[in-house]
This record gives C-alpha cells, sequence and structure tokens, in this order.
C-alpha cells in the first residue's frame, strides 16, 4: 500500500509537467496551421477572431454543463478581468504573434517566446507571485535560466550564424499553395517582426499572471476560459471589421482555413486554454511559461520537415527558420529547475 501511495503522489506530481508537453504539441501544429493559412492568403485577424468564436462554440456548453454547481456568482471585477484576459491572452497576444510570423518565419516567431519564461518570472517576482531566492541555488537557477533566455533570443535576432541539416523531405506543404505570400526581404521586415514577436511574449506574459489571480477567485476553469474566449472574440472582430472590411475574407468552405480556425479554436483555445488555467492554479504562471522553449524544438523540426524551412544558429536568411537549442534547453532547464524547488 506504501508504494501504491507513494506511486500515485509521483502521478500526481508528474500531471503538470504532462499536460506542459502536450500542449507544447498542439502548440507545435497550430504554428505550422497558422503558416499554412497565411500562406494560402487568409487575413491574420480574421483568422484570430474566427479562434476565439470557433472556441467560445465550443467550451461554452461545457462550461453549462461542469461548472453549473460550483460557478461563484459573476461580479463586476471577474468581468473585467476576463476582458482584460481576453485583450492580452487573446486579441494582442495573437495578433502580433501571427504579424511576426509573416514577417519572420514559424521557427522564429516561436523561438522568440523563449523569452516568456524571463519576462513572466520579473513580472511574477514584481507582483509578489514569486520569490526569487537570489542566495539559494534555486533563485541562482532562475536566474541564470533567465539571463540565458534573453541572450538567446538577442542571439537568435542579430546574429546569423551557420545551417543546420537535419534531414529533408520532398514533402513540402508550402508548395502546394496556390496563394504563395509575396514578401520584401529587407532588414525592416525582420525588425518589425521581432518586435511584434517580443509584444506578443509581454501580452502573453501578462496574460498568465492575470491567470493566477483570476483562478483564485473564479476557480471554474471552463467558465473562465468560456468567457475569455468570449471576451477575445468580441474584441477581434472588432479589430477585423475597422481593419478590414472584405467580406470576403470570413467565407469559410470545406478547405485548410476551416481546418486551421477548427483546430486553433477547439483545442489550442479551448482545451489548451482550460488546462493552462490549471497548470497555473496547480504550479504557477513561471511553471507554465518554461516550457515554451519546448514547442520551438518541435516547430523548428516540422518547419524544415515540412515548410522547407532552414535551421540556422541565429539570424535567418531570407526569413527563413532558425533555433538556437542549446540556449533554448538550458533556458527551459533553469526555469523548471527553479519552479520544482518552489513546488
Amino acid at each position: 500500500m506504501e508504494i501504491l501511495r507513494h506511486a500515485s503522489e509521483v502521478i500526481n506530481r508528474l500531471k503538470p509537467v504532462i499536460v506542459m508537453i502536450v500542449i507544447q504539441f498542439s502548440y507545435a501544429g497550430m504554428n505550422i496551421f497558422y503558416k499554412l493559412a497565411a500562406n494560402d492568403g487568409m487575413n491574420l485577424r480574421v483568422l484570430v477572431a474566427y479562434r476565439w468564436i470557433f472556441s467560445t462554440a465550443f467550451i461554452a456548453p461545457l462550461a453549462l454543463i461542469f461548472d453549473r454547481r460550483k460557478r461563484p456568482k459573476l461580479t463586476w471585477m471577474i468581468l473585467v478581468q476576463s476582458f482584460f484576459s481576453g485583450l492580452f491572452g487573446g486579441t494582442l497576444a495573437q495578433n502580433l504573434y501571427l504579424e511576426s510570423l509573416v514577417l519572420t518565419s514559424a521557427t522564429f516567431a516561436a523561438a522568440i517566446t523563449m523569452l516568456v519564461p524571463a519576462i513572466t518570472l520579473i513580472l511574477a517576482a514584481s507582483f509578489g507571485l514569486e520569490k526569487l531566492g537570489l542566495k539559494t541555488i534555486v533563485g541562482k537557477a532562475k536566474v541564470l535560466g533567465l539571463s540565458i533566455g534573453i541572450c538567446g533570443a538577442m542571439l537568435l535576432t542579430f546574429y546569423k550564424g551557420v545551417e543546420i541539416t537535419i534531414w529533408s523531405t520532398n514533402f513540402h506543404l508550402l508548395k502546394h499553395s496556390h496563394h504563395q505570400i509575396q514578401k520584401t526581404h529587407f532588414a525592416g521586415n525582420h525588425f518589425l517582426g521581432s518586435s511584434l514577436a517580443f509584444g506578443s511574449c509581454i501580452s502573453y506574459a501578462l496574460w498568465l499572471i492575470l491567470q493566477t489571480k483570476i483562478s483564485r477567485k473564479y476557480p471554474c476553469y471552463y467558465s473562465n476560459t468560456a468567457l475569455m474566449s468570449l471576451m477575445g472574440s468580441i474584441q477581434c472582430v472588432a479589430l477585423s471589421l475597422c481593419m478590414d472590411r472584405n467580406w470576403n475574407q470570413w467565407k469559410l468552405g470545406w478547405n485548410l482555413r476551416l481546418l486551421t480556425v477548427a483546430y486553433s479554436g477547439i483545442v489550442t483555445s479551448g482545451l489548451v486554454v482550460t488546462l493552462i488555467a490549471w497548470c497555473v492554479s496547480m504550479r504557477g504562471p513561471v511553471f507554465v511559461a518554461s516550457f515554451n522553449p519546448l514547442s520551438l524544438v518541435l516547430i523548428a523540426i516540422a518547419g524544415s520537415l515540412l515548410l522547407e524551412e532552414k535551421l540556422h544558429l541565429g539570424r535567418e536568411q531570407h526569413h527563413r527558420g532558425r533555433v538556437d537549442s542549446v540556449w533554448t534547453i538550458l533556458g527551459a532547464m533553469g526555469s523548471k529547475q527553479g519552479d520544482e524547488g518552489k513546488s
């Protein structure tokens, strides 16, 4: 019985880790779909709007079913927090990220997200949600992970290293598109894409901090996600209509666009956001953010195999993918070690 009890405790401790690994795989798939949809000529702001509309339609019935007996009273404070949750985690984070994805590459946009653990740690420490403990090994590991993450992101932005060849296939999805995006390759695109990706990181980190606050006052994960999705869909639809009123962009058929918005809405906004809210309540925002670099490795491999992206150590050439896995892995290890020590 003692062995079974110990095994059960180990499994319970590993649940957030397993969940976050699965989430990173889903994010990798989302990035590939995003790149294909953009290459197909789909308006990215419309894509994000549909993503949150699909998420709301999927998660709202689940919230009504599973949270009906334990849902706290909905207050104005919860509504305001849900509005900002949709703003930071939905409207800003997603739109900025997708714009950077088009200006750079799937690999590079994901690579900049290695800054998320560092930004989240700084914000969490500023709001009193995380203690650095600089005199302890755990605290030093956190700071080391933060520093390496920042240095790695700077390296990826400003340095173009040698090309990395993993393996190649003859199956490249972008070759089959009829709406290949034509982009002017100049330094301004790269700098603008980097800036937008950095803004997306800040928005995502703020959303994780906000999730910590919301989960304490409104610990209903389905309802929390439903409120965020509703707010995000309203904001994104309004933004899309203000920026572009081409109604043809809103038409969905039985094609790649429908598959992209369905996957991103149901899986990465509906299910994943709910799981992230649970992980934040269990292990904190820094723990969740520390897994972001894993998706970089997955996206780099998928981009190389499916999107003809060339991997470089440092800055990409002609908007091709790049990855510096050494910086990423060390940064992730530093952040995760710190949070494991905390738990």
